[in-house]
């Protein structure tokens, strides 16, 4: 009597004819192992071979295995799931705990353009017994700082220079005094109405840091001190400027303050101020020129050409004020520099004809030393 039983995994039914056990229909693909159970009744520790697809599979009939195995089989991917599952979230925390955080722009660079050059130069000679002839001993120290710093926002902007520059001379014959002494304060804040054009206020110091002297004939005489003179200028004009650069400032309305503080020149009413006072007001019309500009990797050129004419007193006599410095650089320290200035002042009666007259006056300094970008 054929005795049928069902493959639990797939849809064969099993037939077995008197001690052999055969197939209804082969498998579509080979089981290793598959669980039996009979239909009505419970088979145990039975085993036994059949033929599938030509491929001998031992077959267990024991429904406690198939029940373990689908146990196991479940308690397995739900492990693997839930461990998946975590890896997935460690690998999303990590990847959120690597991520950047995006600080906010700092906008104090880009509004702020700053920099600068210090250059100090230094000579030194010695002779004796030299029948060249010269000095027995001589020094030389000359120095400059220039800085700036320009703001820009939006149709605003505030430009600011400052020049400091002194010299330094010693020699047997001559002694001691100084060939280079500035102070030079620009400032200047406006509004862009136009792209290139502003509507700008412009203040100015200048002076000096220690005394200086006119020698004549072997004889020196005083003629300028800390504070004597002073200039200190107000004006309100309009600023061009056609590139970064350049910068052309124009007033139709300034107001320019003469100080001698000195009184020894005050009383002599040097600089034009009335003898015994020690300062004097004057309106006029005042330009300004300015420039600043890396000519090259190497070079660079930093000048300025300010113009004053006295609405007051002599208008057509324009007071002139221009300085120029050129650097080369020679190494990361090292460094040439030519400064060239020029000052008339139809007030200063001192260097002229006689002494007793206006004149040109100039100065020229070429060194080689050490030059820190700043």
């Amino acid at each position: 009597m054929n005795t049928g039983y069902y493959c639990f995994g797939c849809p064969v039914k099993i037939i077995k004819i008197q001690d052999t056990l055969i197939l209804e229909q082969k498998f579509p693909f080979p089981y290793r192992s598959a669980i039996l159970k009979r239909i009505g009744m419970r088979i145990d520790n039975t085993q036994f071979k059949y033929n599938c697809t030509l491929r001998k599979v031992h077959i267990l009939l024991s429904s406690k295995f198939y029940y373990m195995r689908i146990f196991f089989t479940t308690f397995f991917l739900i492990s693997f799931l839930n461990l998946h599952a975590q890896d997935q979230t460690v690998k999303g925390l990590q990847a959120e705990s690597n991520k950047t955080i995006k600080k906010e722009e700092d906008t104090t660079k880009r509004l702020w353009r700053t920099g600068g050059l210090f250059s100090l130069n230094l000579s030194q000679g010695s002779l004796k017994n030299w029948s060249a002839g010269g000095d027995d001993f001589s020094l030389s120290i000359n120095s400059f700082l220039n800085v700036f710093a320009f703001y820009k926002k939006d149709k605003y902007s505030w430009d600011n220079t400052l020049d400091l520059n002194f010299g330094y001379l010693k020699t047997t014959s001559l002694g001691a005094r100084k060939n280079d002494d500035r102070i030079d304060l620009l400032s200047k804040y406006g509004y862009a109405f136009k792209p290139k054009l502003s509507l700008s206020g412009l203040f100015n110091f200048r002076t000096q840091m220690a005394r200086g002297y006119n020698y004549d004939n072997n004889t020196r005489t005083l003629t300028s001190a800390f504070l004597s003179p002073a200039y200190i200028l107000l004006g309100i004009g309009l600023d061009y400027k056609p590139t970064k650069n350049l910068s052309i400032f124009i007033s139709p309305l300034t107001s320019r303050w003469v100080i001698v503080h000195n009184d020894s020149l005050s009383a002599k009413g040097y600089y034009g101020v009335v003898p015994g006072k020690k300062s004097k007001n004057e309106i006029g019309a005042f330009a300004s020129i300015n420039y600043l500009k890396a000519l090259n990797k190497s070079v660079g050129y930093k000048g300025r050409l300010d113009l004053f004419s006295n609405y007051k007193h002599n208008p057509k006599n324009i007071d002139l004020y221009m300085t120029n410095t050129f650097t080369t650089k020679l190494s990361k320290v090292l460094a040439a520099s030519w400064s060239i200035d020029l000052i008339y002042d139809d007030d200063v009666k001192l260097f002229g004809k006689n002494h007793n007259s206006a004149g040109m006056q100039f100065k020229s300094l070429i060194g080689v030393g050490l030059s820190v970008k700043l």
